[in-house]
C-alpha cells in the first residue's frame, strides 16, 4: 500500500510541474508562486519550476472544490488567485487572503445570471486597481490559505473541515509565511 501511495504521490509531482505550463505569463522563471494540489492534499511552493517545499495533508472546504463557489456552500474554489492580503493576528494563527472572487470567477458567474452586472463591475474595479475583490458577493469571500489556529490538529489530520480555504498546521503556515507575499501566484487545481 505504501509504494502505491508513492507511486500516486509522484503521479502528482509530475502533475504539478506540468501545471507550471499552465501559469500566466507575468509569473517569471525566477518568481515563487504556490501550487495546491486538492487531489494530493499537497502545498508546494514553486520558484518557476523549481520544487522549493512541499506540504503535505493540508485541509480544504468540507464539501470540496468547485469551479462554481458561492456563498456558505464550503467548497474550495479552483482557479488562478493572488495574495491580496495578510492577517497575521487570525484566529487562524495567520491567514493569507486570496483575490477571490477574481475576473474569471466573476465572468463565469455573471454569465450564468449567478451575479448582477453591478457585482461584475465592482469585481473588475477592484481587480484593475489590483485591489481585493468585494468579499461579500454571491460568490462568497475571505478564501485564504491559514493555520488550524487553536483548532484540534486530530481533526485537520483526519476531515476536510475549512469553509473553502486551505489550512495548514500552524507550524507549517509559520514556514510558508517566508514566502508569501501579497501579489504571490496560488494556482489551486
Amino acid at each position: 500500500m505504501h509504494n502505491l501511495f508513492q507511486l500516486y504521490r509522484n503521479v502528482c509531482i509530475v502533475f504539478s510541474i506540468f501545471f507550471v505550463l499552465m501559469l500566466p505569463a507575468s509569473v517569471s522563471a525566477s518568481e515563487v508562486w504556490i501550487n495546491v494540489d486538492t487531489t494530493a492534499h499537497t502545498l508546494t511552493v514553486m520558484q518557476g519550476d523549481q520544487i522549493k517545499k512541499t506540504f503535505e495533508n493540508i485541509s480544504l472546504g468540507r464539501y470540496g472544490t468547485t469551479w462554481y463557489k458561492k456563498t456558505l456552500d464550503d467548497k474550495t474554489p479552483l482557479g488562478m488567485f493572488r495574495i491580496g492580503w495578510i492577517n497575521e493576528q487570525s484566529r487562524y494563527h495567520r491567514f493569507f487572503g486570496l483575490d477571490y472572487p477574481n475576473r474569471e470567477t466573476a465572468q463565469r458567474a455573471l454569465e450564468e445570471n449567478t451575479i448582477t452586472e453591478d457585482t461584475w463591475r465592482s469585481i473588475l474595479r477592484a481587480t484593475n486597481q489590483e485591489r481585493t475583490p468585494p468579499q461579500n458577493t454571491e460568490l462568497g469571500g475571505y478564501i485564504g490559505i491559514h493555520g488550524i489556529g487553536r483548532g484540534n490538529p486530530e481533526i485537520h489530520d483526519q476531515f476536510h473541515w475549512t469553509n473553502g480555504c486551505i489550512a495548514l498546521t500552524n507550524e507549517q503556515i509559520d514556514q510558508l509565511g517566508a514566502w508569501l507575499k501579497p501579489g504571490v501566484w496560488v494556482k489551486i487545481h
